[in-house]
């Protein structure tokens, strides 16, 4: 048995997930179905949204914000993380920009989460 405390709402479900013989899947706890769907999906492929920063130059910030536009599964979260810090982007930068297509071929795409200028001076 693994236990999570659902995410999905602020109840805050204290979710049990036992395994069955024959691969079916028991959730108890759950006040909802999301709840179960959540409990059900952390259990088999947990998956996480990546949101960091990336090194930009030029520009009127140090550091620029990014997120995933879906989650990756969290045994590549590490890697994508490392990966990401080895990038440095060139102001200026749009919000919603794409700054890594297809992270480590996870489909997911990082984006920049603000816009950046070129600084002045």
């Amino acid at each position: 048995m693994k236990k999570f405390t659902c995410i999905v709402c602020p109840i805050s479900c204290s979710l049990a997930v036992q395994a069955e013989g024959g691969g079916d899947i028991t959730v108890t706890g759950s006040k909802c179905d999301r709840g179960k769907a959540y409990a059900k999906d952390e259990y088999l492929a947990p998956k996480r949204v990546i949101t960091t920063t990336v090194k930009i130059d030029g520009a009127d910030i140090a550091l620029l914000p990014v997120i995933g536009t879906a989650p990756v599964p969290k045994e590549l979260l590490r890697t994508c993380l490392r990966h990401l810090y080895g990038i440095k982007v060139t102001a200026p930068v749009r919000m919603g920009d794409v700054i890594e297509r297809d992270i480590l071929g996870s489909g997911v795409d990082i984006v920049a989460a603000r816009s950046a200028v070129i600084k002045k001076g």
